[in-house]
């Protein structure tokens, strides 16, 4: 969470001429209510039963760049889905760089308890080798620009045949 997945999901999506979706948002749509209300109302298991049913609808569709909630790797069958029916890209950030962008954050309901940075640093410790196991790539984000981020995602997709090569300009 917090490392760029729909800013440059978005930017990639657009430069590719794909739609961009959004998993959190689309079943913020299909629910009619946020994440921060599902979580309250159905806590985190029921969350994420939600979430892996839109995922798996998600990635049976073609032409999109998906991005999906920080948590989707936490259940096998959407690691196996999203790594078998699409190219995965794992934007790696550094716990304390997600803790500097999300400081002012409070629509994410995983980090309104407690020490955020000490609860960043738990998230990365037991997904970092979910994220790892799911991605076909991984890019470390750093602090780079989201135009140099979406770079080297298409980069790399582009390399791995994920995507048609980008035509020199006239």
């Amino acid at each position: 969470m917090g490392a760029g997945k729909t800013t440059v999901g978005r930017a990639l999506a657009a430069r590719l001429g794909l739609q961009f979706v959004d998993s959190d948002q689309e079943i913020e749509r299909e629910r009619g209510c946020s994440i921060a209300e599902l979580f309250a109302r159905d806590g985190e298991a029921g969350f994420r039963d939600i979430e892996a049913q839109v995922i798996d609808v998600l990635t049976r569709r073609d032409d999109i760049v998906l991005a999906t909630g920080g948590g989707a790797v936490l259940r096998p069958e959407n690691r196996k889905a999203l790594r078998e029916r699409g190219t995965v890209v794992y934007l790696r950030a550094n716990p304390d760089d997600l803790a500097h962008r999300l400081r002012h954050d409070r629509t994410r309901p995983l980090l309104q308890q407690g020490d955020m940075r000490a609860r960043l640093h738990e998230l990365y410790r037991l997904r970092d080798p979910l994220y790892r196991e799911t991605a076909h790539f991984v890019i470390d984000t750093g602090k780079p620009s989201t135009a140099l981020l979406t770079n080297m995602v298409q980069m790399q997709l582009e390399l791995a045949g994920a995507v048609p090569l980008r035509r020199p300009r006239p």
